[in-house]
């Protein structure tokens, strides 16, 4: 019988855990995407926390990138340092970490000065490759920074989500939506990522459908996950658009991507990650026993109690706080306004 709480190894990963921490995005990089202190002391409290990895939150492969504030940034060289000093602070806690590799929306440089959002129809072949080779620059500073994997952000809507969205991508060339070629620029990002940071582990967050008319349903979502899985994907989270749903309930509600994942996990040969209303250790527990998914991810569990991970293994907690208010999206940081002390460290 598989446990949460046992050792897993994953390509080019191992892990004391099945735990993740999902992606958040705090608000709180400075405006060249630098870390601060209060990053340090967010990711170090999580690590402390007995969570098994964690990815960052949105961390944009652009200077350019306009679509957030407070964006952390993997852009530029002179990042390096302060990002190896995240990833020190994270592994002193036993903890691996994955920068989440993202792009808010494609935004080109115009020969006037100018910066303009592009949506993917108005995209030239020469901006398609731009943003691959950033994709696969920020994934060298991240290798260079000592993370342990890097997590392409195909998800929620952001500018990859968008390119492989029928709702949004009517190209009628080898990147447009068709079945054949709906995930060509993931495949070309996860080939150019591999080649510049061979030694870490590449992850994809995909939509399990966008819930849009003429988006991206959950037959496209599999056929890009199935030829991402070919191609040599190390892990897949699975989430989709709607995410962070209000009013989740332990045992009533949770893990609404599950059937999904399970699915997915059933054919494809790589690690699936659910992510979306996991509040309970049973429920976590019951799906790694009865599907093939092999981890779980956890968002605003861990805004409410960064070391929920460590309670659910000494056995002082069975199922997370969180009530699901969704009032951390308009707090300072994203942080939980019902916080418990923080623990020790």
């Amino acid at each position: 019988m598989k446990k949460i709480f046992e050792e897993v190894a994953l390509p080019r990963l191992r892990l004391k855990n099945r735990l993740v921490r999902s992606a958040t995005w705090e608000d709180l990089a400075g405006p060249d995407g630098c870390t601060t202190g209060e990053i340090l002391d967010i990711y170090s409290e999580l690590a402390q926390g007995g969570v098994g990895a964690i990815i960052t939150g949105f961390t944009s492969v652009t200077d350019l990138d306009r679509y957030f504030s407070g964006m952390m940034r993997l852009s530029n060289d002179r990042l390096i340092p302060q990002y190896r000093q995240l990833v020190e602070v994270i592994h002193a806690k036993n903890c691996a970490v994955l920068a989440q590799l993202a792009q808010g929306a494609y935004y080109r440089s115009e020969e006037d000065g100018r910066v303009s959002q592009v949506e993917p129809d108005d995209m030239s072949q020469a901006d398609i490759q731009h943003t691959i080779a950033h994709f696969a620059a920020a994934a060298h500073r991240a290798d260079l920074a000592g993370f342990d994997g890097v997590q392409i952000h195909a998800a929620h809507f952001f500018f990859l989500s968008r390119f492989i969205s029928p709702a949004v991508n009517h190209r009628r060339d080898e990147y447009g939506c068709n079945n054949e070629n709906g995930g060509r620029i993931l495949l070309e990002i996860l080939h150019a990522v591999r080649t510049a940071a061979p030694r870490l582990h590449i992850s994809v967050k995909i939509n399990s459908q966008d819930f849009i008319p003429q988006g991206l349903d959950e037959y496209g979502s599999m056929a890009i996950c199935l030829q991402l899985a070919a191609a040599g994907i190390d892990s897949i989270e699975v989430s989709g658009n709607g995410t962070s749903v209000a009013g989740i309930r332990p045992h009533r509600s949770e893990a609404y991507f599950a059937d999904f994942a399970a699915r997915l996990a059933d054919v494809i040969g790589v690690p699936v990650i659910l992510v979306g209303g996991l509040r309970s250790l049973d429920v976590m527990e019951r799906l790694l026993n009865s599907t093939n998914i092999e981890l779980f991810s956890l968002s605003r569990p861990l805004l409410c109690e960064p070391d929920l991970p460590e309670r659910l293994r000494i056995g002082a907690a069975t199922e997370s706080r969180c009530i699901s208010c969704n009032r951390c999206y308009s707090s300072y940081g994203h942080k939980c306004v019902f916080r418990r002390p923080p623990c020790s460290r």
